[in-house]
């Protein structure tokens, strides 16, 4: 499983819209990887973000 495929799960997963500190210790990669992440997600609109520095996936 790659970065994104583990985010995304962990979004999927989540009840709530995750901040990217948190997607990073549930998958025990570094903020930066996430943040890099995200912003891939976001490019393909799999991901959206429904306040200020949360995420969900769509």
């Amino acid at each position: 499983m790659d970065n994104k495929e583990l985010v995304l799960k962990v979004l999927k997963e989540s009840s709530e819209p995750l901040r990217p500190g948190d997607i990073a210790e549930k998958t025990g990669l570094d903020q930066k990887v996430v943040s890099k992440v995200i912003q891939q997600l976001k490019n393909e609109d799999l991901i959206h973000s429904p306040k200020r520095c949360f995420y969900a996936a769509k």
